[in-house]
């Protein structure tokens, strides 16, 4: 049987693990909240820490919405007691340089450098860096510039992506600093979070 194309709005990268259970838990709370789920991480190096990066449709994170999925999400995690021992709820926006997860990524932020990793070689490599032109056809649209023959686009197939994220350019700044000026809200002081804020609470 054929995969299932992934829809645009459907995240194609998946946690593993602690964090695939997390996700799996919080996932549909967000939704409920009007938000959506970036990518769930757990960091044991130090103290535990749980970061659930989360946006609203449109991108963007106000500090209001980091202490409401918090607040949400915190009995919801205590009840169900994955997480082993005491930990840090990290609630963060996806940061300027985000994690790209879903199709439709690759068509908001067309025009911007990223870098992916595939999970199987394609032409000998397995990492890929150059400029985003876009999702069609079940493949990730990337001009890159080979050495042998320069500018050259590629379609990528999404099944094989195993990380996307963009990177950090001044393009890219001001393009952040744009949508957060625009979707700034009238009757919220603070606007969107900026690039890697994020909101903490001990559990």
């Amino acid at each position: 049987m054929a995969e299932r194309a992934a829809a645009p709005s459907e995240r194609f990268v998946q946690e593993s693990g602690l964090a695939a259970a997390l996700a799996e838990l919080v996932e549909p709370v967000l939704d409920d909240l009007g938000f959506r789920i970036v990518r769930v991480k757990v960091d044991g190096r130090a103290e535990m820490t749980v970061q659930i990066m989360a946006e609203r449709p449109d991108g963007t994170i106000t500090i209001d919405d980091c202490e409401l999925i918090s607040r949400q999400l915190s009995p919801l995690l205590d009840v169900h007691d994955l997480v082993p021992g005491t930990y840090r709820l990290e609630i963060s926006s996806p940061g300027i340089d985000r994690p790209l997860v879903r199709p439709s990524d690759f068509e908001d932020w067309a025009g911007h450098e990223a870098k992916l990793e595939m999970s199987e070689m394609i032409d000998g490599r397995k990492r890929f860096r150059g400029r985003l032109e876009g999702f069609e056809d079940g493949e990730v649209r990337l001009e890159v510039d080979l050495p042998e023959v320069g500018a050259t686009l590629l379609g990528l197939p999404l099944d094989l992506v195993k990380d996307a994220k963009l990177v950090l350019t001044d393009d890219l700044i001001r393009e952040a600093l744009s949508r957060a000026k625009k979707d700034k809200r009238s009757d919220d002081p603070d606007g969107p979070l900026g690039p890697g804020d994020e909101v903490d609470l001990e559990d």
